[in-house]
């Protein structure tokens, strides 16, 4: 059975008001800079026939009465001349063709304009995701900002015709307004009494809307989550074999259903008091219509008259229904918006008053003093008090159960996170003090779950280095490094072959293949220091041997880390350190730390007896 789901009505505390939807409209005017900067001569295209489009309704309307009255006129006079007539008739139908044109325009420009502003969106998402530290990334609350910043891309392209469509709407209705007002103020008031209520209405269910489509972020990425397990080629396997798939379903149906239940009660209270209101809507415009036939019977306006007043007030309060009800979406979408600005606008706080250049060669190597860990919102150390040195070009294995600290170790070295105590040197200078970006740039990292592109061979290497993508030799030099090679002579189109079957042509590769590929990234990147964290778990003791046998020769010179379960691949390197509840427990050479008799020995010892 899947796991009991905590009430939602206990669980989600977190309301949004109408004063904070009124309020996410202060992100309205960025947000047109930013469709502006996006393409200013398409922005000023739309605008201006927006503009022209604006008129359109009431000149129709006008040109509507003037044909009536002369219809009626020359019923009633002898001496016929249509000439008029025609002329007004030409022009009802020059103002629709050039209406409907512009129209058409105003709808491409609309498209064109939402399709380059999304593009350029997502890639201010990404970007601003690379500037990110990882601690951010791995921190869950901070990933439901970038889901909610990342979902709702169709959502603001929206909001853009919206906005534009507003504009050129309140230009219609003033138009439409006046017009009124000419012949018969009293019907505004009407209109006003018809649409008011509805609009309240209409805001206060948007903002609920909001409110639980925001506190449900985390629950909506693990319903994405279970239909990526429960329908995919990646994890079929594992489903059919342990009869999963009523889990999956039952814990996706759990949590779809309490969802659809929420939703399900908004969306009736908003459809129920939305139809009170239409009701009254309603009975103002007939109110209304029975007013201005009463006008037209009394001899107060005219038939042409009558048809401009109806016409202008029907078109006048659809107009404005269409407002209130762009306002709404605009106002719900604005606090999307929000969401969308917060996370752009995430300030990576790195103090660089202090920074100096990266050393040009490494000559010392690293000493970490006392370094301490526990990652953010833990109370517990992963890491406490390590303390050694790793010499320029000195080749190191981290060993030790899982849990031990290694990965984590690491991930200090590349500073994705900052110890919580102590120090790292690099040649004698706290690793603070460089540039981040920069400092990263001198490792060639190569992870246990690392990334499986699903581009072309030639991409994945070049991964590496993706600045030498065009550079075949060092490509093709770095496959034969990591035996990667050996691979690529097995597909059809070498280098060029497409990976991973999510793609037209795709071929997939074996997990020691994968492996081959990505450590192939580490040779292209060429750095000064090499990490390898359990990068050969796919591969046989013999293939692992083969690779690490050819890295430590290839790399002689260079700084490495590596991190391997196998002792005849961890053997190989220079120093051992020995990792232990997060403390070092030992460290020494392969044949010092057999002759302490300690955790090394009994763990090699162990392994070793499973080959005998």
């Amino acid at each position: 059975m899947p796991r009991k789901l905590e009430s939602l009505k206990d669980k989600k505390k977190e309301k949004t008001s109408i004063r904070d939807s009124f309020n996410a409209f202060k992100y309205i005017p960025r947000f047109s800079s930013e469709i502006w900067k996006t393409s200013r001569v398409m922005y000023s295209i739309n605008t201006f026939a927006r503009l022209l489009n604006a008129f359109a309704p009431v000149i129709l309307l006008w040109v509507g009465k003037l044909i009536i009255d002369e219809i009626i006129l020359q019923i009633n006079t002898p001496e016929k001349d249509y000439s008029l007539l025609w002329k007004y008739v030409a022009l009802e139908l020059f103002v629709a063709l050039i209406s409907d044109l512009i129209s058409r325009l105003i709808t491409l420009t609309d498209s064109l304009l939402g399709d380059l502003y999304a593009n350029k969106s997502s890639v201010t998402i990404i970007k601003k995701t690379n500037e990110i530290g990882i601690s951010q990334l791995e921190d869950p609350d901070f990933y439901d900002k970038l889901e909610r910043a990342r979902t709702q891309t169709t959502s603001r392209v929206n909001l853009m015709s919206n906005i534009l469509t507003q504009v050129q709407s309140v230009i219609s209705m003033i138009s439409l307004i006046a017009g009124l007002i000419y012949f018969e103020p009293i019907l505004i008031a009407i209109l006003i009494l018809s649409i008011i209520p509805s609009f309240i209405n209409e805001i206060k269910f948007s903002s609920q809307s909001y409110s639980l489509a925001r506190s449900w972020t985390s629950e909506r990425r693990e319903l994405d989550y279970l239909r990526f397990v429960g329908a995919n080629d990646k994890t079929a396997k594992e489903i059919k074999l342990f009869g999963l798939t009523d889990y999956v379903a039952n814990r996706f149906k759990v949590l779809s259903d309490e969802y659809y239940e929420l939703n399900k009660k908004l969306a009736v209270k908003r459809s129920t008091y939305g139809a009170l209101f239409n009701l009254l809507g309603v009975l103002s415009y007939y109110s209304a219509y029975i007013l201005i036939i009463y006008r037209v019977l009394t001899g107060n306006i005219s038939i042409g008259e009558l048809t401009f007043l109806s016409g202008s007030f029907n078109r006048l309060r659809n107009n404005l229904q269409g407002f209130f009800t762009r306002f709404t979406r605009i106002s719900q979408s604005a606090l999307y918006l929000k969401d969308y600005f917060d996370f752009i606008d995430i300030e990576v706080k790195e103090d660089t008053s202090n920074e100096i250049p990266i050393p040009s060669t490494i000559k010392e190597g690293f000493v970490l003093e006392d370094v301490s860990f526990k990652y953010p919102g833990n109370k517990e150390y992963v890491l406490k008090g390590i303390s050694f040195k790793l010499k320029a070009g000195e080749k190191m294995a981290f060993v030790g159960q899982n849990g031990a600290g290694k990965t984590t170790l690491i991930k200090l070295f590349l500073r994705f996170y900052e110890p919580t105590s102590g120090t790292i040197y690099l040649d004698g200078i706290d690793i603070k003090r460089f540039n981040k970006d920069e400092y990263q740039k001198i490792f060639g990292v190569i992870f246990q779950d690392f990334f499986k592109y699903e581009f072309t061979v030639k991409e994945n290497i070049a991964v590496g280095k993706i600045d030498e993508i065009e550079n075949q030799d060092r490509i093709e030099k770095a496959a034969v490094q990591s035996l990667a090679s050996e691979v690529v002579s097995e597909l059809k189109k070498g280098y060029n072959q497409q990976l991973g079957k999510r793609f037209n042509k795709g071929q997939e590769l074996s997990g020691g293949q994968w492996q081959k590929i990505a450590l192939a990234r580490a040779y292209m990147k060429d750095a000064d220091v090499l990490i390898l964290d359990e990068p050969t778990s796919a591969l046989d003791a013999k293939a692992e041997f083969d690779v690490f046998e050819r890295f430590i020769g290839l790399t002689k010179g260079k700084t490495s880390i590596i991190i391997s379960h196998r002792f005849s691949t961890v053997r190989m390197a220079d120093t051992i350190l020995v990792l232990k509840d997060g403390k070092v427990h030992e460290i020494g050479t392969h044949e010092a730390l057999m002759n302490n008799e300690s955790l090394y020995a009994e763990l090699f010892s162990l392994q070793a007896s499973g080959y005998q």
